[in-house]
Order: C-alpha cells, then sequence, then structure tokens
C-alpha cells in the first residue's frame, strides 16, 4: 500500500489551502462563529473551485475523482475550522448516497444542482428518544393520495437551516416492522410548509449550526423517496463508511490546526528571558501532541485507502472516527494548557477549538458506540 499522494493530489492540497487562506482567514472563522452564521461565501468558493464535483461520477457534472480526494479537501479546511468543514463534508456523503441509491432520474435533478452550488445537502436521523438507539424513531411518512404525509420531531441534525439546503430524511414508513426493514429515506427542501426549524443553542460549531426540526402535516411528491419504500436502512448502511472518513478527515485536520496554533505560540511566547517551547515540559507535550496526530492521520488514510477502493473497511474505518475523534478532544485540551489564559479567552482560535472539539466523539456515533462496534467486529457480543 502506498500513502504517497499523485502529483494531481498534491497539487490539489496547496490549490484547497489557498482557497481556504483566501476565503476563511482568521477573521471570518471567528466572525461566523460568532455571529453564529453560515459560512455562505466559502461554500460557493469550493463549488466555483470544483470542490463539490470531485467525488461525483463526470456523467452527472463531477470530476471522477476518489474518496482520497474529499479528504484531502476536508482535511484542509477543518484546520482552519471543524466547524466549517461540516459545510463541505454533510453535502458530500449526502449526495453520494444518491449516487449510491437514487434513480437515475433523480441521480440527473439533484447532483448537478450540488455540484454547481445551487443546494446543499444536510442529514436528519436523531430524534428526542433516538439518538443511537434507531430503532425507537417515531417521525412517520404516511401515504395520502399520491403524496406522502411526515409527522415527527427531529433534533441535533447539523447545517439544515443553510440556505438552499434539502434535508435527507429518514423517518418510519412501516411503524409495525423492525426498523432495518420499516425506514425511509426522503428529500424535503429546508422550507416547506408544515417544517418549522429551530437553531439550537449549542456549545460549538455554531456557524454551520445544529436544529431541531418539527414536521407538522409536512407533504412531498412520491419522487423524494430515495432508494425505495422501507429501504432507508439500505442506504444509510451504503454511506456510513463514507461518513466516517469525511468526520475522521476533519478531526484529523482540526487537531492539527490544533498543534500549529500551540506550536506557533510556543515558539513566539517568551517568559524568563526565552520562548516558552525551549521548555522541556512544553516541548515533549508539544511532541507528544504531533506524534499523536500523526498516528490518528496514518489510521485515517489507510481507512480512507480500503474504501476509496472498494473494500470493505468497517472495522478500520470505525477505528479511525474513534482514534481521532479522541485524538482531537486530547490535543484541543493541551493546547488550551500551552496557551494558558490566552487559550482560555474567547478572543484566540484555541477557545473555538477547545468547544468544537468535544463534539467530536459525540456526533456521527459517540466514542461508546465505536468502541461497541469494534469490540462486535472481533467476535465480542457486547450488549
Amino acid at each position: 500500500m502506498d500513502f504517497g499522494f499523485t502529483d494531481e493530489q498534491r497539487m490539489l492540497r496547496e490549490s484547497v489551502r489557498k482557497l481556504v487562506q483566501k476565503h476563511a482567514p482568521p477573521e471570518y472563522v471567528r466572525q461566523h462563529d460568532r455571529e453564529r452564521t453560515y459560512p455562505e461565501e466559502l461554500f460557493q468558493a469550493c463549488a466555483e473551485a470544483g470542490l463539490l464535483a470531485l467525488p461525483f461520477p463526470e456523467e452527472y457534472g463531477g470530476a471522477g475523482g476518489s474518496l482520497l480526494d474529499m479528504t484531502i479537501v476536508a482535511e484542509e479546511i477543518a484546520r482552519v475550522s471543524a466547524d466549517l468543514v461540516m459545510a463541505y463534508t454533510g453535502n458530500i456523503f449526502c449526495g453520494l448516497n444518491l449516487v449510491r441509491k437514487a434513480s437515475e432520474e433523480q441521480k440527473r435533478y439533484w447532483l448537478p444542482k450540488l455540484i454547481k452550488g445551487e443546494i446543499k445537502f444536510s442529514i436528519s436521523m436523531s430524534e428526542p428518544d433516538a439518538g443511537s438507539d434507531i430503532g425507537a424513531m417515531r417521525t412517520t411518512a404516511a401515504r395520502d393520495g399520491n403524496q406522502w404525509v411526515i409527522n415527527g420531531q427531529k433534533i441535533w441534525a447539523s447545517t439544515a437551516g443553510a440556505p438552499n439546503n434539502v434535508i435527507s430524511l429518514y423517518v418510519k414508513t412501516d411503524p409495525k416492522a423492525p426498523y432495518r426493514q420499516g425506514m425511509s429515506l426522503f428529500l424535503v427542501d429546508n422550507d416547506t410548509p408544515g417544517l418549522k426549524l429551530r437553531k439550537l443553542d449549542m456549545l460549538g460549531r455554531r456557524a454551520t449550526g445544529t436544529y431541531e426540526l418539527t414536521f407538522d402535516n409536512v407533504r412531498v411528491p412520491p419522487d423524494r423517496l430515495v432508494g425505495g419504500e422501507n429501504k432507508g436502512w439500505d442506504v444509510v448502511m451504503s454511506g456510513l463508511q463514507v461518513e466516517r472518513a469525511a468526520s475522521s478527515a476533519g478531526n484529523v485536520g482540526a487537531a492539527q490546526g490544533v498543534v500549529d496554533l500551540a506550536l506557533q505560540y510556543a515558539k513566539d511566547r517568551k517568559q524568563f528571558g526565552r520562548p516558552i517551547g525551549t521548555n522541556q515540559a512544553v516541548a515533549h507535550m508539544l511532541a507528544d501532541m504531533q506524534t499523536e496526530v500523526e498516528a490518528a492521520r496514518t489510521l485515517m488514510w489507510r481507512a480512507a485507502w480500503l474504501v476509496s477502493t472498494g473494500q470493505d473497511a468497517l472495522r478500520e474505518i470505525t477505528m479511525a472516527k474513534l482514534f481521532t475523534s479522541e485524538t482531537y478532544v486530547k490535543v484541543a485540551n493541551l493546547g488550551m494548557q500551552v496557551l494558558a489564559a490566552f487559550g482560555y479567552c474567547e478572543e484566540f482560535d484555541m477557545a473555538r477549538h477547545y468547544r468544537d472539539a468535544r463534539a467530536a466523539t459525540i456526533a456521527a456515533g459517540t466514542s461508546q458506540i465505536q468502541r461497541n462496534l469494534i469490540a462486535n467486529l472481533m467476535g465480542l457480543k457486547v450488549q
């Protein structure tokens, strides 16, 4: 297995780095975090640069690239913000679900719109009583003539309120069936009549936003059903490994961003006549931080490579999600210690990383769920 990048991938990384420096400088990131506003300018810049097109087939307007291309982009954006990267990755893995499971007509309608930046996609699955326990889902869609009527409540829906967003909504279409056999996926515009969105006051990741959704007799036409009635579980599983690859890449990029901030501060900050980085206690802390980030990156790249080559990488990508998320939390905590009071001050980016990192071990499957799955894949029947 070759971990080396092609010349094209090295050029991609450099171009994304320049794009982020231009369209998401530190003050831009701080402003959107402070004002809790969606980074529309960054999203459109990604679309104009062709970054949204990367992993999609050419026949739908894509660039015919691979999952590795997507992870390169995600890692670079996340170096400045684990929040803003969701403006990129959330769209990609929802769109790739359509590539795998949507009808040809749906693909030709939706994918070009996403690739051009005309629409966005987000996912909504969790409910107040159904997080990791997806079988407890209660939101339903029922037939009424030639339409579907949706009722219920969703929560923790990331980026659901973004402009021109289409929600990939998982609901029960056969309440009597087991959840693997009675769930379906619908595409619902976030301004559909009967749908109410409430942006939640979260500790971190404030720009892209986390929402509560209430569906009161929301009507959608039959062509918004993706993958077939009661086939939602198949869609979820088809995209699980890509979602975790995107999440892992974001965690690695954000963790590296923390190390970069802490290292620069340790070189610049002087106490007792010399940079604090020359103190062994601080230097060793930074050395450990970079080593753990590099280990997380290697685990992420191997898992992403397996997925991109069509291999079953459920164990590896789950390990990557677990380790990268916990690494981000760990280095953010240590970065706070290096910057001391400056890190604790909201005027400095370390405080934002510290807040944003805490969601990494919760979102897209908690660390405990990842450990259960890994143990089960090892042959242990964990309850």
